[in-house]
This record gives structure tokens, C-alpha cells and sequence, in this order.
């Protein structure tokens, strides 16, 4: 089975105070082998990128409405008269909030959905192929 990948380079806004933030570079990554989560790489001043995944669901709905709860939080807000997706981060290390241009976020959740679209995720795991082969033995 092929798989796709789709990625996206961000720059998103991590939100301090109200009108004060800083730019955080951050990949966006899908990839229909794993059809249900979507796949963010902060990149701040550390070794490594920090790396949170979550319901693609989630952030498909947060573009809309306010959704989610515990750790991963999503919303759409105006910022400046433009379109944002708020993402509200919680881990035993700390809370970010950080702000993402809907249009971007919304033309790569797209190309995601044509990927694989809703509904379909689970035709991508392979599963009725492996039980196929382990019912065939």
C-alpha cells in the first residue's frame, strides 16, 4: 500500500501576553499510515523540536468552533482583523498558546483530507489485509 505524506512549514505566533508574541517555526505533518493524527514540530532553541500529536478531528473542528479538552484545546479567533486557530498546549512541562493564519492551517488540513478523507481512516491500517492473511493460515 503507498502512503502519503503531507507536510507544511508554519511560522506560528506563541502568544506571551495580549498583543505580545513570538514567532515559532513549526512543521506540520500527516501521514496517512497513522490516518488520525496530525503531527507538530515546534522548532525553538533546543537540541530537538518539541513534538505533539493529536486528533486530526480536532484540529479539522477547531478551525470552526471552540473543541477539545485536557492537554490539546483548539478555537478560531480574529487577531488584528485576521483569521487565527488558537491551540492551547498543556504538559507537565508547561501551557503554550499559540496562534496559526486559518487560511494556511485550513489549505494543509485540506490537502489532508483529499489524502485520506473522513471516514476512511481505517481502510489505511491495513487491518482487513492483516486478518485476511492470518485467517488464510
Amino acid at each position: 500500500m503507498q502512503h502519503t505524506v503531507v507536510e507544511r512549514e508554519l511560522e506560528l505566533e506563541l502568544v506571551l501576553a495580549p498583543g505580545r508574541s513570538v514567532p515559532v517555526p513549526a512543521r506540520f505533518g500527516y501521514r496517512s499510515e497513522d490516518p488520525y493524527a496530525v503531527h507538530i514540530a515546534f522548532h525553538i532553541n533546543s537540541e530537538q523540536p518539541v513534538n505533539w500529536t493529536f486528533a486530526r478531528d480536532l484540529l479539522v473542528e477547531g478551525v470552526f468552533r471552540p473543541c477539545g479538552h485536557g492537554d490539546v484545546r483548539v478555537w478560531p479567533a480574529k487577531v488584528d482583523g485576521h483569521g487565527v486557530v488558537l491551540l492551547a498546549l498543556s504538559s507537565p512541562d508547561g501551557d503554550a498558546l499559540l496562534q496559526a493564519p486559518v487560511p494556511q492551517v485550513s489549505a494543509w488540513l485540506e490537502r489532508t483530507l483529499r489524502a485520506v478523507p473522513p471516514g476512511t481512516e481505517g481502510g489505511q491500517l491495513g487491518i482487513d489485509d492483516a486478518l485476511d492473511q492470518l485467517l488464510a493460515q
